[in-house]
């Protein structure tokens, strides 16, 4: 199980119809709208902006964020350290917060830890993923705090993720290790995610555990073991590539891989997996093993990986289309220089953006997708002007409405 989540659970698709939008929004949205940098506005200008931001109209929406993203920071962030705190519309307060993570700023740390008292649920979220992207050791007691009462279901993933990225605390590992065992499989999952993800080497033998055991955490251990990368794991992988179910081979072909181990035979497997999939339909447990499993191989820098994701996803159509769009979105979000590299290198461009973009449609991670829009801003002013990357950039600005 993953930690992506549809839009669709959070009423996104309710979001289509709304009021006229204005003709400057129109422009400012239009595919020819170009990249210009700090574009001065009105302190009522950038408070009717963020009053937007929760426009059930799509358009306005995204216009009244790239009015906000582009006014110059001495204007914006005060003025979304003001919505955070006092605006009437919690999904406004939500995007605020959202917006503030792009900036730098010593009042944003304040305003996260405040938003970890909040009642709203969206915005204890995001000040977990922020923490996870700003580890500190001293938040560990309160985090640990945090976890004995937190049972929002989108938000107490953040939270272990937060926990997990803290340098190595024997508390958190301990508790890592406990969560690992107990409770529903979603929480359960997201702890083993979280363990691989920030290697957490002491789980190995609980991982080594998990993994032998049939069930649908059996391939988010073997995942987890290949993502720690200590080669001692493979006797346990192998093991399983003798006795676990078909469709979670794909997940251990890719941990073997992560482990350095063969790995252009077993990214081969998954391509054909893939495109086996594609002639003879009905296998989709195998396509969302095999696309997250190349997913998981890109985001450490397998450029193979990546390719192999564009060659078959752009071509494609659903049901193969969507379980690899989302890899390649995860890969967008978690592995930003590995996707413009490898962007730069297809020939079918617009067809490979528009993979990026049906991703970034169907996840909802908010915060990790403006950290995307942030480095994508930062990598289109320092390339020289008319470069690949900068057009590349520039194109990822249009097709993906920021």
């Amino acid at each position: 199980m993953s930690l992506v989540r549809i839009a669709a659970l959070v009423g996104v698709i309710a979001f289509t119809s709304g009021p006229a939008v204005p003709a400057a929004a129109l422009e400012v949205l239009s595919s020819e709208a170009q990249e210009r940098g700090p574009t001065p506005a009105t302190a009522e200008q950038i408070r009717a902006a963020i009053d937007q931001l929760a426009d059930l109209h799509y358009p306005t929406r995204m216009a009244a964020g790239r009015t906000i993203r582009r006014a110059p920071s001495a204007q914006v962030v005060p003025a979304l350290l003001q919505a955070v705190d006092g605006h009437a519309d919690g999904f406004v307060r939500f995007r605020a917060l959202i917006l503030l993570t792009g900036y730098s700023d010593p009042r944003i740390d304040d305003a996260i830890s405040t938003a970890l008292a909040s009642p709203n649920d969206r915005l204890r979220e995001v000040a977990y993923a922020y923490f996870e992207q700003h580890p500190q050791a001293s938040r560990a007691p309160r985090l640990l705090a945090a976890l004995d009462k937190e049972a929002g279901e989108f938000v107490r993933p953040a939270l272990i993720r937060a926990l997990a990225a803290i340098p190595r605390d024997a508390r958190v590992v301990d508790v890592l290790l406990r969560d690992s065992m107990r409770g529903v499989d979603f929480f359960r999952s997201t702890v083993i995610e979280a363990i691989g993800d920030y290697r957490i080497a002491a789980a190995i033998p609980r991982l080594s555990e998990i993994a032998r055991l049939d069930g649908p955490l059996q391939d988010d251990a073997a995942t987890a073991l290949g993502k720690i990368g200590d080669k001692t794991a493979v006797n346990t992988l192998a093991a399983l590539q003798q006795s676990a179910p078909k469709e979670n081979q794909p997940a251990i072909a890719a941990a073997i891989c992560l482990l350095g181990i063969n790995c252009p035979s077993h990214l081969g497997y998954l391509e054909k997996t893939l495109t086996f999939a594609e002639t003879y339909p009905g296998y989709q447990d195998l396509v969302r093993s095999a696309a997250a499993g190349l997913g998981h191989v890109a985001r450490q820098g397998n450029e193979d990986a990546a390719r192999i994701l564009f060659d078959v996803g752009v071509p494609s159509s659903d049901p193969l289309r969507a379980p690899i769009s989302l890899a390649v979105g995860l890969v967008a979000l978690r592995n930003t220089p590995l996707l413009l590299k490898t962007l730069q290198a297809r020939t079918d461009l617009d067809g490979a953006v528009g993979l990026v973009a049906e991703a970034f449609d169907m996840l909802e991670e908010d915060l990790e997708e403006e950290r995307f829009f942030v480095a994508i801003r930062k990598e289109y002013w320092a390339a020289p002007e008319g470069s690949p990357l900068r057009k590349l950039c520039q194109t990822l600005i249009n097709k993906l409405d920021f």
